[in-house]
């Protein structure tokens, strides 16, 4: 979740299939397939993260593993969050059209509050603990004053707009920075059943959809390797949740053959391998500075989606993957506090000076850490307090 966290994901925010019972409740099912997918990304942005902070302390181990590896490992963290996009957009849009079966129908308050009541728990509360952090003075979770006082931090991150005030001004501390994608996430579902609304039709709809899809590469191409901003801004990443949303309205409204599906699928993951797995190739890495490296990938991701609401792979992806469906579905919590995990311990660890044999298992043990805490807080608060403020 970048997604996202999907949700960030986030997207990295939701998560099931909800079907309504004879009493009138909502009954919600999981997609493994997308569960799956959203724990590989999460997975890819701890390990981005784990790796960038022992990098910038001079503990850089991407010379033990072979490069294609190390590139994929620890290198995908922009990519993934972007994968929680087009799964936020593609989730959203399929549980708004099985809740009120037209986007035009769409309950804007009971949209708010259930986006709501799934975001703002953990959120409120990473932002209270930054907040004590930060006037504690601890290492690592201070604000440069030249970037942001706290206040003008937490305004940001309430109001949605840290992406933009990194974009100007500079990064803000590592747990501050993965807010970025939430501010992209959540602007764009502040405008989406006000949308709705207003357009009041799907054909309609496609036009402002198609509208960031096509801004979308021009936009990264005109500020590319101004950074952050080029991967932080609104215009660099909403096509992203625009191709989801695309995707959702395709499947639901468009039946396809199993045959169709499968190639549908071949499709999407070989788009994915080849801006992923081979963006060091000259072909791949020559789409990014015309922005189009992102858009190949948000397609490709789009298609695997469809593929997967067909039931592609639904049998293989139920294997042996509990420990990925378990992150998959505690990517939003584990994208929130994994930077907590990181973070701390690096002032000790710079002290120590591990050497190059011991790195990898301390990155392996944050790894295990990051997405320890994330379940926890998972099913020990975020979720309960979720359910309990939908049945109010």
């Amino acid at each position: 979740m970048s997604a996202v966290d999907s949700d960030a994901v986030t997207s990295l925010t939701e998560g099931a299939r909800p079907d309504k019972s004879a009493a009138g409740t909502w009954v919600e099912h999981r997609s493994a397939g997308i569960d799956i997918l959203r724990g590989l990304c999460a997975l890819l942005v701890v390990l981005h993260h784990i790796h960038l902070r022992f990098k910038i302390n001079h503990f850089d181990v991407s010379a033990l593993l072979p490069m294609p590896i190390a590139r994929v490992l620890f290198g995908s963290g922009h990519f993934s969050v972007i994968t929680f996009f087009v799964i936020s957009g593609f989730l959203i849009t399929t549980l708004s059209l099985r809740r009120w079966t037209s986007l035009e129908r769409i309950d804007w308050r009971q949209f708010y509050w259930l986006r709501f009541t799934r975001i703002a728990p953990c959120m409120l509360a990473l932002i209270a603990l930054l907040a004590v952090l930060h006037l504690a003075q601890a290492p690592g979770f201070v604000i440069n004053p030249e970037r942001a006082t706290l206040g003008r931090a937490v305004l940001a991150a309430l109001t949605f707009h840290v992406n933009w005030l990194e974009g100007h001004h500079g990064y803000l501390p590592g747990p501050w920075d993965i807010l970025w994608s939430l501010s992209v996430e959540e602007l764009f579902y502040l405008l989406f059943p006000v949308t709705c609304l207003l357009i009041r039709g799907e054909r309609w709809l496609l036009c402002p959809l198609l509208a960031l899809i096509l801004i979308g590469p021009f936009y990264r191409a005109s500020i590319y390797g101004q950074d952050p901003w080029d991967e932080y801004a609104y215009f660099s990443c909403m096509d992203g949740i625009a191709f989801g949303v695309l995707a959702a309205l395709f499947t639901t409204r468009y039946p396809l053959r199993r045959n169709a599906s499968r190639w549908i699928m071949a499709l999407g993951l070989s788009g994915v391998l080849f801006i992923v797995v081979f963006k060091g190739l000259p072909a791949s890495s020559a789409l990014h500075p015309l922005g189009l490296g992102i858009t190949v990938l948000e397609i490709s991701v789009a298609l695997i989606l469809i593929a997967l609401s067909r039931g592609i792979g639904a049998t293989l992806l139920t294997r042996g993957t509990g420990f990925i469906l378990m992150v998959g579905r505690s990517s939003y919590e584990i994208y929130l506090t994994h930077m907590l995990v990181l973070m701390a311990p690096m002032p000790f660890i710079v002290t120590w000076q591990p050497d190059r044999a011991t790195i990898p298992l301390i990155y392996i043990a944050m790894l295990a850490l990051s997405i320890a805490l994330g379940w926890i807080v998972n099913r020990a608060f975020s979720e309960p307090l979720n359910q309990a403020l939908r049945a109010r």
